[in-house]
């Protein structure tokens, strides 16, 4: 019967099937030489497998220890489904040049699969992600988070502008994306308002927002930012009136009638035709 759950296994679990697999390699397998739970054996080339029932800072520290004696070096662990920490988990090993391969009890008969092999690591920066870390603190105006919180919400760079646009809001009421930046609330203003991500702002006209109830209720929580923010808004002048909106394009069918009405109050020229005809008559 299959089994599928990681308390049903064993490290012991482990051993028979990648035994097997490696036999119908070609490899001459051993259990548990010179503290090696796995090893196998073909020509010159030696390949230690470690087995546990899950990733842990042990099974690294064991498997980096193996590479002193070869550079063939696997982890083997029962499959497990896919997520972002059994991805970090093939990171983390790719990093060490540690091979990995799984063994899955869903089947009748456990199944072996060769997830990768042990290979040089390109250690390789990303430039556009150092760059939006680097740009990230330059945005920030101080630091209001506490390091390794979780489930609280963190205050990033995009929030304390969206708190600069509705400290703005709160004060003056209706603005408009061109008037907000006027005052300094950069050129993410209007991306702030129009996404609306925090459910903060309302459009209430033509280019036209301003501060929800639940947005000016909301301020509360931010109390250090909203005081630096509210304190830089009272030193604001307020703005000036707005122009009055451009008249609206008209689409191109009505152009053209309006175009035909203006000509049909106009006086009408005679053809050459029908002058010719008035003079001979």
């Amino acid at each position: 019967m299959p089994r599928t759950l990681k308390k049903m296994l064993s490290e012991t679990d482990l051993y028979a099937p990648l035994a097997v697999y490696l036999r119908a390699q070609g490899y001459t397998v051993h259990s548990e030489v010179a503290h090696c739970d796995l090893t196998a054996v073909k020509g010159d080339e030696l390949v230690v497998v470690e087995l546990k029932r899950n990733a842990s800072l042990s099974l690294l520290i064991q498997a980096t220890k193996r590479q002193r004696l070869t550079d063939s070096v696997y982890v083997a662990l029962p499959k497990p489904k896919r997520g972002r920490t059994w991805l970090g988990v093939q990171h983390v090993l790719r990093r060490l040049e540690i091979g990995l391969i799984t063994v899955s009890f869903e089947t009748k008969e456990p199944a072996v699969e060769i997830v990768f092999h042990p290979l040089p690591f390109r250690h390789q920066k990303q430039r556009r992600r150092t760059r939006a870390v680097l740009q990230e603190i330059a945005n920030r105006s101080g630091d209001y988070n506490q390091g390794g919180s979780t489930r609280r919400k963190l205050m990033t760079a995009y929030r304390e502008n969206a708190l600069q646009v509705a400290c703005c809001l709160e004060r003056f009421g209706t603005l408009t994306p061109k008037q907000l930046r006027g005052f300094g609330t950069g050129a993410k203003t209007y991306s702030i308002l129009h996404r609306n991500v925090y459910h903060w702002f309302e459009r209430v006209g033509p280019a036209q927002y301003a501060l929800r109830n639940a947005g000016a209720e909301e301020l509360a929580q931010y109390p250090e930012v909203v005081k630096r923010c509210r304190k830089w808004a009272t030193g604001l002048e307020p703005p000036e009136e707005a122009p009055a909106p451009a008249r609206a394009r008209l689409a191109p069918k009505k152009v053209k009638q309006e175009k035909a009405e203006a000509a049909a109050k106009q006086p009408r020229c005679l053809t050459a035709r029908e002058m010719s005809i008035g003079i001979e008559t």
